[in-house]
């Protein structure tokens, strides 16, 4: 009976301990929690410690929620925390919203704090940018370009620089398209304002078109945020493109003219190689003629079809006849053949 009595003893006193500890742990939290209205049990937070929850940063969150007027219980804050979010941003976020009167739950706030999560977002700047409106400029200044250049119908480049106002749209900031899409979009529109413009003078003198044109086309559709606005901050004339264009165009077809040029000339020449290939081939076969006159003599006088004093008389014929070629200036190569065989 001792032995029991002992081993009770020492159980309860093991248990006070345990107790004893406990409430040295927990007893500032405790206190602080039952001070700011928001009490919780010592199980709750054992519970917190044994599952590696800071409770402490639990707590203050659910005091500062409470504080705020928002009803958010201890075990919404553990979940959200064991799910990897940011717990005092979000109450904070949720606070923000609620004293602007936006539609923002608690459940949507998770939601966008975990979306944003490593992507450089945070639900309090969606809140913040909800609130008050942020200014977007477009183009990007790190985008290393400093207008949207756009060609109206008469081929001057005109460059805009604008500012785009934009808010927050929460139903849509999770999986919605976020800056650099309406830098896009709108720099589209811009080009396309001014592309189709008449002239651009007009752009000059309305620049105010290009906004209302822009907003008209409804570029946010899809978005992470709402266009209040798109104001134009400067217009700029830049080059005539149109006359570079022609000059371009000119100069193609100039290159091209003399192309067809030299391909012409190209074929002249070889056709004028031709002909003279030709004269040299008549030639030569002029010359194989006049050598077979002497053969063909020869022939007949050993044949007896022509005598010497036929010879004779031809001889003289041709003497006669350079005579004469000699007297009236004909020039020695027009002169007769002189293979002629002489006497």
């Amino acid at each position: 009976m001792e032995l029991i009595k002992i081993a009770v003893i020492a159980v309860g006193g093991l248990a006070v301990l345990v107790m004893a500890a406990l409430v040295i742990t927990f007893i500032n939290v405790w206190i602080k929690a039952m001070a700011s209205g928001v009490p919780i049990s010592m199980l709750s937070l054992l519970g917190m410690r044994l599952r590696g929850v800071p409770y402490g940063e639990i707590v203050e969150a659910r005091i500062t929620a409470a504080k705020a007027g928002l009803d958010v219980s201890i075990d919404e804050l553990d979940k959200h925390y064991l799910a990897g979010g940011n717990l005092m941003p979000t109450v904070q976020a949720l606070i923000s919203a609620r004293k602007a009167k936006m539609n923002l739950d608690w459940e949507d706030a998770t939601r966008i704090d975990l979306a944003t999560k490593g992507t450089g977002k945070t639900v309090v700047e969606a809140v913040r940018t909800s609130i008050n409106p942020k200014v977007i400029d477009c183009p990007n200044p790190n985008s290393g370009r400093v207008s949207i250049d756009g060609v109206a119908k008469d081929g001057i480049q005109v460059k805009v620089r604008a500012r785009v106002t934009v808010r927050t749209n929460l139903e849509k900031f999770v999986g919605g398209a976020q800056e650099e899409t309406i830098i896009a979009r709108v720099g589209e529109g811009i080009v396309t304002t001014i592309g189709s413009a008449e002239t651009y003078k007009f752009v000059l003198e309305y620049p105010d078109r290009i906004s209302k044109v822009v907003l008209e086309r409804g570029l946010d559709s899809g978005t992470a945020y709402e266009i209040l606005s798109i104001d134009i901050a400067d217009v700029d004339v830049g080059e005539n493109i149109g006359a570079k264009l022609q000059e371009a165009q000119a100069m193609a077809n100039k290159n091209m003219a003399q192309a067809q040029a030299e391909i012409r000339r190209a074929a002249a020449v070889a056709l004028e190689q031709e002909m003279k290939a030709k004269v040299q081939e008549m030639k030569a076969k002029v010359v194989e003629s006049e050598a077979a006159v002497p053969l063909a003599l020869a022939e007949s006088l050993k044949s007896g079809k022509m005598g010497f004093m036929d010879y004779y008389r031809l001889q003289n014929i041709q003497s006669d006849t350079n005579m004469r070629d000699s007297i009236s200036g004909v020039k020695a190569s027009q002169a007769p053949d002189k293979n002629t065989p002489k006497q």
